[in-house]
């Protein structure tokens, strides 16, 4: 946009020109279309907000060469700033008032000295801008000093940082060449140990190798030593089985001796050939003779009892169980007849292999009458009286049996295998019985 004709030395100055563009493409969006110009007829026809950015030079172009649509364009801005527009006319600028509207208004309404007011406002913006770029450098010299002094923090910051590392790596280093050092020496003495350690094992090599011709030497001699004795073994037991075999003769002359007095002292005496055993004379409950015939146990454990062995083993003996004792010992979860059944039967099976005298003892002291017990062939079973427990009616048994006679109580009762021990008899605790009577 020139000042050709107009008194204008320079061009308008931009922002003045956008504004003066602006108010005109509006003023082109509501002209009809017979008054547009010609130019910008087309640019009238643009969406309102593209109308002054597309068509900006052509309508600058048109406002300076036809002075009638830039007085139609003066005319609206009149009817927007009437009392700015009346004193531009009078040659007065409003202090208050704004360099831009000022210029443009000068422009459109040519005012006398509009050229003056145009020229002093595009002053005022260049003063305006001088400003604000000088405002806008002092604040990017603000920030620019700002992130200096952040730059030079942060850099303080790592070399500090570095510093300890570098620091830190020093004391590392420091700390493994000593280790080296250390490793070294280490090696070394490993080396001078390991080069003592195969001169020792040629050494011990070579003691072995002899030690073994030594040892084969001795080996030999052992074996002919062993030989020896070997014969002389063989020589022994050949001279102890016939000397046995002559004392064996004599033994065997003895008892039939025995046997025969013993018969004849039988006839003599007239004794009966069954005799009752001394256990039959203690009194005692008889139990009920119905009752279910209990079915043999079967094998709980493989541990043999030594003990209760060597004592079936002894002829004659007399072996008397503590029956209620026994079967809360072994299978306390039954009921009192379940108790009974077990071990009678366990009982009958232990005399079937041993044709021991077995006695069987319960407690009958609560029961108000007679118990349906069957007694197993070879099994005697005894309640104890009213008034009495079965622990007294052990102890009348075994005093009842003539001295001498091996008797053994089976009884985990303390206070009963001590009073039995005094008496003579043998007490085996009940787990032993227990065992035998599942091994069987």
């Amino acid at each position: 946009m020139s000042s050709a004709g107009e008194g204008l030395s320079r061009p308008l100055p931009e922002q003045v020109r956008l504004h003066v563009v602006e108010l005109a493409s509006q003023i082109l969006g509501s002209m009809p279309q017979a008054t547009v110009p010609a130019p910008l007829r087309g640019i009238a026809r643009f969406d309102p907000r593209k109308r002054a950015k597309l068509g900006g030079a052509p309508i600058a172009a048109q406002l300076e060469t036809d002075k009638k649509f830039r007085e139609l364009v003066a005319e609206t801005l009149a009817a927007s700033w009437p009392e700015l527009v009346e004193s531009l006319a009078e040659g007065v600028v409003p202090p208050a008032a704004e360099p831009v509207l000022v210029a443009a208004a000068a422009y459109l309404t040519r005012p006398p000295g509009w050229v003056d007011m145009v020229e002093t406002a595009r002053d005022d913006l260049e003063r305006s801008a001088a400003v604000a770029e000088g405002s806008a450098q002092e604040q990017a010299l603000t920030r620019l000093r700002e992130q200096l002094a952040a730059q030079k923090a942060a850099a303080k910051e790592e070399a500090d940082r570095l510093r300890e590392q570098l620091k830190g790596a020093r004391s590392e280093i420091s700390d493994l060449r000593r280790r080296l050092h250390d490793a070294r020496e280490r090696a070394k003495a490993a080396e001078a140990q390991a080069a003592e350690m195969e001169e020792a094992a040629q050494e011990a090599k070579a003691a072995a190798t002899a030690a073994g011709s030594a040892g084969e030497s001795e080996l030999r001699r052992l074996r002919e030593r062993v030989a020896d004795a070997e014969r002389q073994l063989e020589a022994t037991r050949r001279a102890a089985r016939e000397g046995r075999s002559v004392e064996d003769t004599k033994v065997r002359m003895l008892l039939d001796a025995l046997q025969d007095a013993a018969a004849g002292l039988r006839r003599e005496l007239a004794l009966p050939s069954s005799i009752h055993r001394p256990a039959d004379s203690v009194s005692s409950v008889a139990p009920g003779r119905h009752g279910v015939q209990a079915v043999p146990a079967r094998a709980l454990a493989d541990d043999d009892p030594v003990l209760l062995d060597q004592l079936l083993a002894l002829p004659q003996i007399h072996l008397i169980v503590d029956g209620y004792n026994v079967t809360k010992t072994g299978y306390g979860s039954l009921t009192l007849a379940d108790q009974r059944n077990r071990l009678l039967t366990g009982l009958g099976a232990l005399y079937a292999q041993t044709r021991t005298e077995l006695t069987c003892v319960f407690d009958g002291a609560e029961l108000n009458g007679p118990v349906p017990v069957s007694a197993p062939r070879g099994v005697r079973v005894m309640f104890s009286a009213p008034g009495q427990i079965a622990d007294d009616l052990i102890r009348q048994l075994v005093r009842a049996e003539p001295v001498g006679r091996a008797v053994a109580v089976v009884s985990s009762d303390r206070e009963v295998a001590e009073s039995v021990r005094r008496m003579g008899a043998r007490p085996v605790p009940a787990v032993l019985l227990l065992r035998r009577l599942g091994r069987a």
